[in-house]
């Protein structure tokens, strides 16, 4: 669940090496087996519902999503139905129907629905505390008894991946495998445990995986794994529609490109007037397609399938 997000992405630009950027953007074509009723209309489902989708990325995600679906749904006076695919791929097939309104994606996720023809504009990624950037980390983990100490050491390991379209849990990942001389398809043996949070289960346990990566938000829950390297990753985008009437999507990005939690609660969203939602969501700051090439340049070295159309 991208409602977290870490310091300014000082480290992102390093991560680029140069590297020229791929394919793919939201200026993407048709969408090919959507539902012709709910595109002629420019709604996922009708003019009254905005289907807001999010990747399953832990058990908490809807409880910490409810507030700012509660302040969209005021924005527009429309109902908002939460909508959590089974997995990100499952997300991404829905982007591309026509099936979402609005949502919050991985950095990648979008990257892929847009290479795959969904229409889709990026209106603001979340930060957590006054001050910070979009961005968050993607960490290396191991148990929290292990030796294992760098990267380099996860040869031959049987290695936990979140899902591979996620940023954090698998297209970073992999990236600073190769830096660190592992090929990530024939190295090790990979696990994808579907969410961060079962990752990092996973790894602390030191059974079905002896390492593996996971967000930071889910990593500092445990103590039962420690990181041995991280990686800052372009921040989380909330996206809309790019088939929504004008009027729609002119609120949506009117109300969320910079809107902080006080905002939200002096627009009457009294849910969001608590210690969970406030653990997950400062403010929102503006981001634009362009954010995101950083993840073409690293589909273009890493040969991501996810990354292609």
């Amino acid at each position: 669940m991208k409602l977290r997000a870490l310091p300014a992405l000082a480290g992102v630009a390093l991560l680029a090496l140069g590297l020229a950027a791929c394919a793919g953007s939201a200026e993407a074509t048709g969408t090919p087996g959507a539902d012709e009723s709910s595109t002629a209309s420019g709604f996922a489902v009708d003019e009254n519902t905005l289907v807001f989708g999010v990747v399953p990325d832990s058990v908490d995600t809807e409880t910490n999503y409810q507030p700012l679906m509660d302040y969209i749904a005021d924005l527009t006076g429309k109902t908002v139905e939460y909508h959590e695919s089974t997995d990100y791929a499952a997300l991404i097939e829905a982007a591309v129907a026509g099936k979402v309104d609005v949502a919050s994606f991985s950095g990648f996720t979008y990257v892929t629905a847009t290479n795959n023809g969904a229409k889709l504009t990026p209106i603001s990624s979340i930060v957590t505390d006054e001050g910070q950037e979009p961005g968050y980390y993607s960490q290396a983990i191991v148990p929290v008894d292990s030796d294992i100490k760098s990267l380099e050491d996860f040869k031959g390991k049987k290695v936990c991946f979140v899902d591979p379209s996620s940023t954090s849990g698998y297209l970073f990942p992999s990236y600073n495998l190769i830096e660190a001389g592992i090929d990530p398809k024939t190295d090790i043996t990979p696990v994808f445990a579907g969410k961060h949070d079962v990752s990092v289960t996973k790894v602390g346990e030191g059974a079905e995986c002896e390492v593996g990566f996971a967000e930071d938000s889910e990593v500092e829950k445990s103590d039962k794994v420690k990181v041995v390297a991280e990686t800052m990753v372009p921040g989380a985008p909330l996206v809309y529609s790019s088939a929504l009437p004008e009027e729609v999507s002119k609120q949506l990005v009117d109300g969320l490109s910079e809107v902080t939690i006080d905002d939200i609660i002096a627009a009457g969203i009294d849910s969001a007037d608590s210690d969970s939602f406030r653990s997950v969501f400062y403010a929102t700051k503006p981001v634009d397609d362009a954010y995101y090439d950083l993840i073409r340049d690293i589909c273009k070295e890493t040969e991501a399938e996810q990354c292609q159309g």
